[in-house]
């Protein structure tokens, strides 16, 4: 989508800390952290959110998961633990309509979170 700012962002129209990309996945560094590392993972695919998601995307969600374990290894926040945060919608507190994960840590994260 074009005027959807994570696509932009994955098209590099718009500059990003990007810590990680493939042809399915980029992850770039929260402008507004929340934790000590705080990571957005988003797919290359514009999805608005995980109620658009199909069938056909299983392979790019679980690709998803897989490399934000990897991440959190090289950011040396997995041993510790961290979270792992998708919302959904206005009332979940989504603000990009573009699927993406939050990863977060390097502190203790409080339960219940919000």
């Amino acid at each position: 989508m074009s005027d959807c700012l994570f696509c932009k962002i994955a098209a590099k129209e718009i500059p990003s800390k990007i810590v990680y990309e493939d042809n399915m996945v980029v992850a770039f560094e929260d402008i507004n952290p929340s934790a000590p590392v705080h990571i957005l993972l988003i797919p290359r695919k514009h999805l608005s959110s995980l109620n658009d998601i199909s069938a056909d995307d299983k392979t790019l969600l679980g690709h998803t998961q897989m490399v934000v374990a990897q991440i959190a290894r090289e950011q040396n926040i997995a041993a510790d633990g961290y979270r792992l945060v998708i919302n959904c919608g206005p009332m979940g507190g989504q603000e990009v309509m573009h699927l993406h994960y939050h990863l977060l840590g390097g502190r203790e994260m409080l339960w219940p979170p919000g």
